[in-house]
């Protein structure tokens, strides 16, 4: 039986994060993770280039039961801290959009990083480790894995969510919150792509690959992002953002048109050109394709429009072809699901979670952080601040 100050549960973002601040700290560190690999999400996200933070990440950007609990963390390790961090090893980045941060290169580079980081933090990883129980013993903590049985002052769940599962990803960090009596929020998938109807599908599917920037309201989510068609619906950072915010059964509001009032806009075009037709304005505004598409559902749904000039179309006609382009009402049929979301909305309640260094109030040998807590931020590299955050919050004081 060996003995360590922390065992960390997990060798995603988190976990080696938490383990190289640990390790410096003059801790004993045991990283344990049942997959193969260590940081397969930081791999595969942003592309395969990871957007490992945003400059402007704050609260205002995560969404929780508890919105002000990650205030703590994210005040005491800034994005800045994380990037300098990252600029002492030379990693080379791009800021794609205000405040996103992706590697210039490979994600590769950043995770070799963390290796390195818990290399010389003296901290110890262990792959292809499957946890068979985990029990309070004492002031400690006994694990029993696949490959022996270790004890440690404080075990750390850096478990992540349910996403991507194909990646490795269960639900064993809610588990663990269960069995010592923590609660657990209900977990679903978001940051993830909308499926379609049957007759949206039909109507879309031949668009796959078309872009647009679009304003997309759902709930109390608004944003202003690109949306993309798909074979099976819509994605892009517009739909994966309302994601967050949307309920099964709930209709979408699409802005085809943002930051243009369609119906003044016709009518000013009608005065000025009473033989134009539809068609061709469309187009100069959207991707001709789904320019033409969107005609032909209105000859389709509302009446032939696509022969007729503007001088042929009553204001009430001009009205509804306005509302059609700037508030297209969508319900989806549902979204794609764990295999495919970004992150998981719910989690670990935090009720019960130290905001100074995660661990569990009533129980201070265990801990969670990262995102099998219910804090979940928005796209952009939210997520990955916040591993980094807590991770750090809850390292430094093991």
């Amino acid at each position: 039986m060996a003995t360590y100050d922390v065992i960390i549960i997990g060798a995603g973002a988190a976990g080696l994060m938490c383990a190289a601040t640990a390790g410096y700290q003059g801790k004993r560190v045991l990283v344990l993770d049942h997959a193969n690999k260590a940081g397969k999400k930081i791999l595969m996200s942003g592309g395969g280039r990871c957007n490992f933070t945003n400059l402007d990440a704050g609260p205002s950007n995560f969404f929780s039961r508890n919105p002000h609990f990650c205030i703590s963390a994210l005040k005491r390790y800034t994005p800045h801290h994380f990037l300098e961090l990252v600029e002492r090893h030379g990693l080379e980045h791009v800021e794609k959009k205000p405040g996103q941060l992706f590697c210039a290169d490979s994600a590769k580079d950043l995770l070799a990083i963390l290796m390195t980081e818990c290399e010389w933090a003296g901290a110890e990883i262990r792959l292809n480790t499957r946890i068979t129980s985990l029990e309070r013993a004492g002031e400690g903590m006994r694990v029993e894995t696949s490959n022996g049985t270790h004890t440690a002052g404080r075990v750390v769940v850096a478990t992540g969510g349910m996403s991507i599962p194909t990646l490795g990803a269960t639900g064993f960090g809610y588990d663990i919150a269960r069995q010592f009596g923590l609660e657990v929020t209900e977990t679903y998938a978001a940051l993830v792509p909308f499926t379609l109807t049957s007759q949206w599908k039909e109507r879309l599917s031949p668009l796959s690959g078309l872009a647009c920037d679009v304003s997309v309201t759902a709930g109390k989510g608004q944003y202003r992002e690109p949306m993309l068609i798909t074979h099976r619906g819509l994605s892009g950072p517009a739909m994966l953002q309302a994601s967050s915010w949307w309920t099964p059964g709930q209709p979408l509001d699409i802005d085809l048109l943002p930051g243009v009032d369609a119906y003044a806009e016709l009518l000013a075009l009608r005065e000025q050109h009473p033989k134009r037709q539809i068609g061709p304005w469309l187009g100069e505004r959207l991707p001709k394709r789904l320019a033409q598409s969107l005609v032909e559902w209105q000859d389709a749904d509302a009446g032939r429009i696509s022969e007729r000039s503007l001088a042929e179309l009553s204001n009430a006609r001009l009205e509804q072809l306005a509302k059609a382009l700037n508030h297209w009402q969508l319900k989806p049929a549902g979204t794609e699901g764990w295999r495919t979301a970004e992150v998981t909305m719910g989690g670990v309640v935090t009720d019960a979670i130290s905001q100074k260094d995660f661990s569990v109030r009533d129980l201070p040998q265990l801990a969670f952080i990262g995102e099998v807590l219910d804090v979940t931020g928005e796209l952009g590299g939210y997520n990955f601040q916040w591993a980094w955050s807590s991770a750090v919050a809850c390292g430094l004081n093991c």
